[in-house]
């Protein structure tokens, strides 16, 4: 009877890593890209880095990006309040953000920050009062909605539903079986909420509010169509008058590189943190 054939794994000394020529050539050709662009830029007249260099922290400019940080700031808190109400145990009150997310969801931002501006043409006069009855006080429209309150009002709005998917199916990807046990353990909901529902819905929520956090920062720079000095504002103001177009959109084009790097920088800090474990 002759004895049954063995397999021997190869030797890891005969192995030879596997070619790869195409891989050399994509090479080549994004090194041969990147050093025409770097060419172009350091030849080209028409840039006027020089003219970059001036605007770049000119006090308009600065003012402007303030201006943008702080829309975007004020939009993602006011966009996230709408999940509280989503996953509140009141009934008409889930109804009523259903009802939001589906209304303002479809709506562009555009179209909302020029509705908003133009709110005094719909309501001329602004009052608080019973229904039907007298009113405690009235507040005309045009001196209420300025480009500031209809740009906070617009982007919040345009953020709410987005952000407040997102946290809600964040949380909903909880297992619910860890908040019965918690439950069953005499585990206030206080504590469960915070130790163990909210670190693992982090870490779902994170990638994609980072990315509408981003896609908010960008969205900013349609307020300079109300009359709104946000960075892109800032830049058309200068360019206005100097006719330096090409310059100072190049200044706005930076500014915002440099600020969703930092966002960038500050999400991936935050999944590395939350990632360690609950």
């Amino acid at each position: 009877m002759d004895p049954a054939p063995t397999t021997q794994a190869p030797d890891a000394r005969d192995s030879r890593p596997e070619r790869r020529p195409w891989l050399w050539v994509a090479w080549v050709v994004l090194a041969l890209l990147a050093a025409q662009v770097i060419a172009f830029v350091l030849r080209s007249d028409r840039l006027e880095l020089p003219v970059v260099g001036e605007y770049l922290f000119a006090a308009p400019v600065l003012d402007g990006l303030v201006t943008t940080i702080s829309l975007t700031a004020i939009a993602t808190v006011l966009g996230a309040l709408v999940c509280l109400a989503r996953l509140s145990s009141l009934a008409p009150l889930r109804y009523l953000a259903a009802a939001w997310i589906a209304v303002f969801r479809s709506v562009p931002p555009l179209v909302q920050l020029l509705f908003w501006f133009n709110l005094a043409y719909l309501v001329p006069v602004l009052s608080i009062g019973i229904p039907f009855g007298p009113s405690v006080g009235e507040w005309s429209a045009n001196d209420v909605i300025t480009p500031w309150t209809a740009a906070v009002i617009g982007l919040s709005l345009y953020n709410s539903p987005y952000s407040a998917e997102i946290i809600r199916s964040g949380l909903s990807a909880v297992p619910r079986g860890q908040l019965e046990a918690a439950s069953s353990l005499g585990l206030p909901a206080r504590d469960t909420f915070f130790r163990i529902r909210l670190p693992q819905a982090t870490r779902i929520i994170l990638p994609p509010m980072g990315s509408q956090v981003i896609s908010l920062l960008k969205g900013t720079s349609l307020v300079s169509v109300i009359a709104m000095t946000d960075l892109l504002g800032a830049a058309r103001e200068v360019y206005t008058r100097t006719f330096e177009v090409v310059p100072l959109l190049i200044v706005a084009i930076v500014w915002y590189i440099v600020l969703v790097a930092v966002l960038t920088a500050g999400q991936s800090w935050l999944e590395r943190r939350f990632s360690r474990g609950y």
